[in-house]
């Protein structure tokens, strides 16, 4: 889906990882075989509680450093497993969904990430690789706390100065402005349920009164919500710039 293709599992040579110098230093698993081998195991490691006993967030370290060092897919193989940590603590039960944004700090710390790869593989040093996604973690937690707690404002914020001075306010409007960071006449019209002209209406007075700003891109117009844009595009947000 990444990629938007079907293309699978590599059946080619992958990339092979070289030093400053121009000397390998990691070769991933060249043959198709091996890979469906190899993806077959961690598949199973993955889903079998069993097969390892240990906390969930230690099984996310080691199943992303193996994912990685297969290196299964032509290409996208660093999103997908940034993916995969977020997805593996859902199926576990430690997050009730993936709004644990690792990738922002794998991204921003990224000489360590693959420093502390690679040392795993020509050092077996396990347990500095664990430690950096545990504080991935952790680092990342706080953040997200921080991010829902201004949307929480900014949301509560909204709803009184609405209520305040428009009568069509209702709970669903406010809702509509918080799904998403943008919205349009079409959201509008269904999830208020009202026709496509008083939908328009409503969101018009928004943009007039500074609740909404409206901008156009080829034939449609996005009503944006200023201020979750800001939240979730500014330092301490989840979604990437």
């Amino acid at each position: 889906m990444l990629e938007q293709n079907n293309a699978g599992l590599r059946k080619v040579p992958g990339t092979v990882l070289k030093d400053g110098l121009g000397r390998t230093v990691y070769s991933p698993p060249q043959d198709g075989h091996e890979i469906v081998r190899l993806m077959s195991d961690l598949e199973g490691f993955i889903n079998d509680s069993g097969a390892f006993d240990a906390d969930p967030l230690i099984k996310m370290a080691l199943i992303h450093y193996q994912f990685e060092s297969i290196h299964p897919f032509y290409d996208g193989n660093g999103r997908t497993g940034r993916l995969l940590n977020v997805l593996y603590l859902v199926k576990e039960g430690l997050l009730e969904s993936p709004v644990l944004y690792l990738s922002r700090y794998i991204v921003r710390t990224k000489a360590d990430y693959y420093r502390l790869l690679q040392s795993v593989r020509t050092q077996d040093s396990w347990e500095e690789w664990v430690l950096y996604l545990l504080t991935a973690v952790e680092e990342m937690s706080l953040q997200a706390i921080r991010t829902i707690e201004a949307i929480r404002v900014a949301l509560q914020d909204y709803k009184h100065r609405i209520r305040a001075t428009h009568k069509f306010y209702s709970q669903d409007l406010i809702n509509n402005l918080f799904t998403h960071p943008y919205t349009k006449i079409e959201f509008l019209e269904k999830d208020l349920n009202v026709s496509r002209l008083t939908a328009t209406r409503y969101l018009e007075s928004l943009t007039a009164s500074g609740f909404l700003r409206k901008q156009r891109i080829g034939r449609y117009n996005y009503f944006i919500n200023s201020v979750l844009a800001h939240i979730l595009t500014s330092e301490f947000g989840l979604l990437e710039p």
